[in-house]
């Protein structure tokens, strides 16, 4: 049991690794090639060399897409949700009335509706 912990333990750090290469646009393709080349043919000692020369790089760059992702999330959900203000609602509602793109039972429905 302890074996296979072990080893699942290492297959993660080296998706990890892998993946964090991949990723990394400072790199160009030839450091990365390098460094898939060494992570076959000496995979414990170069996960460890990885990890300690670009370890906290590696941390800081799985944050900054974690932030990304989070703004990515809030500005589509403010997108989605429209204005909450029923003033601005009833102010757009009637715009469009003086417009001529809705009429007065349309206006009075999304009157009815912000207010409520």
């Amino acid at each position: 049991m302890i074996v296979i912990f072990f080893f699942l333990s290492y297959l993660v750090v080296m998706f990890q690794i892998v993946g964090d290469l991949l990723r990394d646009s400072d790199l160009s393709g030839w450091i990365k090639a390098l460094w898939i080349l060494l992570l076959i043919a000496l995979p414990v000692l170069t996960s460890l060399v990885y990890l300690v020369l670009r370890g906290s790089s590696m941390a800081l760059r799985q944050q900054s897409r974690a932030e990304q992702a989070a703004n990515s999330t809030t500005e589509y959900l403010r997108s989605v949700a429209g204005t909450s203000d029923p003033a601005k609602q009833i102010l757009e509602a009637k715009s469009l009335l003086d417009s001529g793109t809705i009429t007065e039972a349309e206006f009075g429905i999304l009157k009815a509706k912000a207010l409520a």
